[in-house]
């Protein structure tokens, strides 16, 4: 085993070269270019016995990867943002093929406005497409989890596609130490891709979808995939229990950190979550019990998972770096469905920060976790709260100004508030 410095778009190449993949379609987009780059330096040199093709479109290069994994190779790709969002009709499409292959996203905010920097809201676009999702807090993760997606996607009681996420830039372009297994032990665990019934012969072709189905077949076969997707919590589980034998690192599905005895814990995903820890740490040698909870994988959702490690606990801040606008948080309302009904639950707090990379401050932490508890003091649980500080507050009211002062030298109204 190799310990170097890598990026974590340089983990998710790793990831696929020790995973022997087959077949890489590619289209480049910021921040996840830099993986199909290393890829194919490496196939250039003769490092991979692989095939990468640049596509013209995300479209394509998804309808490429579905195909390719249903005539029974193994494939990679990877894409970012509003390549996600315009390769969304063939997500659902290649998932209904039961195609399993794994795509890295590298998430980064949508437009508009544009920005280059990070938050959820692309991956979680993805969340009802049939794929499964891993999201990854570091380096180290991303490496591991793209062996173990692969394994995921292509068991017989699974056969879904994947997507590892990462943070871009935060995660994307920031060098880590990782290790980086051995090339023969990655490849005995993950072993080859048995395709089983998923093949494509010329010479024998075999129909493996129908076009057009009633309302009823139509029924049965969204619910074949969904039984899958839950099938996929007990062999998550297994995966990563071999795994940590194997590897010597554990990647649970729900990450747990000084929470066993924690009152308070913070909930969220992503790399932030490492900010989070902290921000732990820092409020435990002030004397408060409090922790982390942070769900690896989001589809299958772990809700008796979560249930079980937030038994007993008094509140819990959810973070969301996402809004889905006009409701609030999506990781909050997946937790709050989760756990309504059964007894003995935490109160929710609802905060939203990170939009477009923003960063949280250790003082925001501190004060979520303070909120939290006065929540569940009182069994009030306040509005949604989006984390901004004064000074950004300012900032925006400068830019309001400045606005406004250009509408009127225009002799243009204020939009309706």
């Amino acid at each position: 085993m190799t310990r170097v410095l890598l990026t974590g778009n340089g983990a998710a190449a790793w990831g696929a070269r020790l995973a022997g993949v087959d077949y890489v379609p590619a289209f480049p987009i910021t921040p996840q270019t830099e993986i199909i780059e290393t890829l194919a330096h490496w196939m250039d040199d003769g490092l991979m016995d692989s095939r990468l093709v640049t596509l013209e479109s995300e479209h394509s290069m998804m309808t490429a990867a579905g195909a390719a994994a249903a005539a029974g190779v193994r494939v990679f790709t990877a894409t970012s943002s509003q390549g996600l969002l315009y390769a969304m009709e063939m997500l659902y499409t290649v998932a209904g093929w039961r195609a399993p292959f794994v795509l890295v996203n590298v998430s980064r905010g949508l437009s508009a406005p544009i920005t280059l920097e990070p938050d959820h809201n692309d991956i979680l676009a993805a969340r009802d497409s049939g794929f499964l999702q891993l999201h990854c807090a570091t380096c180290q993760e991303v490496l591991d989890t793209v062996l173990l997606a692969f394994l995921l996607a292509e068991d017989q009681k699974v056969r879904l596609p994947v997507i590892v996420n990462m943070d871009g830039f935060y995660l994307s372009f920031t060098r880590e130490p990782v290790e980086i297994p051995e090339a023969d032990a990655a490849r005995a665990f993950v072993g080859p891709f048995e395709p089983g019934n998923i093949r494509f012969r010329a010479s024998a072709p075999v129909s493996q979808a129908v076009a057009v189905l009633s309302g009823t077949a139509y029924s049965y076969f969204r619910y074949e995939m969904h039984l899958a997707s839950l099938n996929g919590l007990a062999v998550y589980d297994e995966l990563a229990a071999e795994f940590a034998q194997k590897f010597g690192r554990r990647h649970d599905a729900v990450e747990t950190y000084r929470s066993a005895d924690a009152e308070i814990v913070f909930v969220m995903i992503g790399s932030f979550a490492l900010k989070a820890k902290a921000a732990v740490d820092r409020l435990r040698l002030a004397g408060h019990r409090i922790g982390l909870v942070r769900p690896r994988l989001l589809r299958p959702f772990p809700e008796a998972r979560l249930r079980e490690i937030l038994g007993g606990k008094k509140g819990a801040a959810v973070i969301d770096q996402n809004i889905s606008l006009g409701k609030g948080g999506v990781l909050f309302a997946e937790l709050a469905s989760a756990l309504y009904g059964h007894q003995d639950m935490p109160i929710l707090t609802s905060f939203i920060g990170g939009l477009g990379g923003r960063d949280l401050a250790p003082e925001e932490f501190y004060e979520m976790a303070a909120i939290t508890r006065q929540a569940a003091q009182s069994g009030q649980a306040p509005p949604p709260r989006l984390l901004y500080t004064e000074e950004e507050l300012l900032e925006v009211r400068k830019l309001q100004a400045i606005a406004q002062a250009e509408r009127e030298r225009l002799g243009v109204s204020a939009p309706a508030r």
